[in-house]
């Protein structure tokens, strides 16, 4: 007889076949036994689908030819998906063996709990935090909460966060059913905070569980500083508050992103932060040239993404008021979001 795993476990990957590989041995060795393992392959061109195939029999392989992106991959897993609970694991990622045992204890804290967010370490130094869940700047900028830390014990508290980050996160597979899944038009990049805000507005909420560990190659998708990362998420940012924020926090939108522009730009003048590292890498003007391109997108996509505020409309419980809380009360701090 053919009976449901507990679990479904989602990997998108893309080439970075021996990064794959050390991310699904992880995943050999939880210890929870009942889940499935799904690999969907965006066309990699390394031999990736063909390591899987003959190391990893026993996960399932939904091969694509070209690259449909981080979000229709996901979607494609999640669609053939046959467990109660879908959790997602980047291909650059190892996960503890208590990874999927730890994220299940999340559910226990109600009904309308329907995700769970992991403590995410960088790979490279582990004692270093990449993300433990998520924060949000009220033009749409969002960041791992701790993002850079040092861990020491900061983050060691099962409590409510805003929504887990893709790379390592674990969902109620009802409510995914119920809300939809990764908005595909973002392709990589804020899609996790896309699809958490919509959980939320949806009245779901998100425990962080800090035994829940995982360990993360920063940035290996795209590579950290690559151009097309910067603009994917930039342009993901305005979208995202396109489709999700109240109309009264859209019309502040202009004060909050010249904010973080301002404190963006004294970033890189100073080369702190991502702006900052990323100008030393490729120089101001990629740095404005890239901002501005992204910036050109996010315009060029915004009537759809306002058409789907009609979709939104459908499934939301909480109030323009109430998702103004939700968005004070996980919010980044400038200063933070500029380190």
């Amino acid at each position: 007889m053919n009976v449901s795993p507990l679990v479904s476990v989602v990997v998108a990957t893309r080439d970075r076949r021996d990064l794959l590989r050390a991310c699904l041995a992880s995943l050999g060795a939880q210890t929870l036994g009942d889940f499935e393992t799904l690999v969907v392959d965006n066309g990699s061109t390394d031999g990736s689908a063909r390591m899987v195939a003959a190391e990893f029999p026993d996960a399932r392989l939904i091969g694509n030819r070209e690259n449909r992106g981080f979000c229709a991959a996901n979607n494609q897993g999640i669609a053939a998906a046959r467990g109660r609970y879908v959790a997602l694991l980047n291909n650059d990622a190892e996960a503890d063996p208590r990874w999927l045992e730890q994220l299940l204890t999340a559910f226990e804290g109600g009904d309308d709990v329907a995700m769970a967010a992991s403590k995410i370490l960088v790979w490279e130094d582990r004692s270093v935090i990449d993300k433990a869940g998520h924060l949000i700047w009220p033009d749409g900028q969002n960041r791992g909460r701790g993002s850079g830390e040092r861990d020491h014990g900061q983050y060691d508290r099962v409590e409510e966060t805003a929504w887990p980050d893709g790379c390592a996160a674990m969902y109620r597979k009802d409510m995914l059913d119920r809300i939809g899944g990764f908005d595909e038009d973002f392709f990589a990049y804020a899609d996790d905070a896309e699809l958490g805000l919509r959980a939320r507005l949806a009245g779901f909420r998100c425990l962080y569980v800090p035994t829940a560990i995982v360990y993360h190659h920063h940035g290996s998708t795209l590579g950290r500083f690559s151009p097309e990362r910067l603009i994917l998420i930039e342009r993901n940012r305005v979208w995202l508050a396109a489709k999700l924020f109240p109309w009264r926090l859209l019309a502040l939108y202009p004060y909050y992103f010249t904010l973080r522009l301002l404190a963006g730009a004294w970033g890189a003048a100073a080369g702190r932060g991502e702006s900052g590292r990323f100008r030393s890498r490729h120089g101001f003007w990629m740095l404005v040239k890239c901002f501005c391109q992204a910036n050109w997108r996010a315009l060029a996509g915004l009537p759809p993404m306002l058409a789907k505020r009609r979709q939104v409309a459908r499934i939301r419980r909480l109030t323009a008021a109430q998702t103004r809380a939700l968005l004070r009360r996980f919010r980044i701090r400038l200063r933070d979001l500029s380190r």
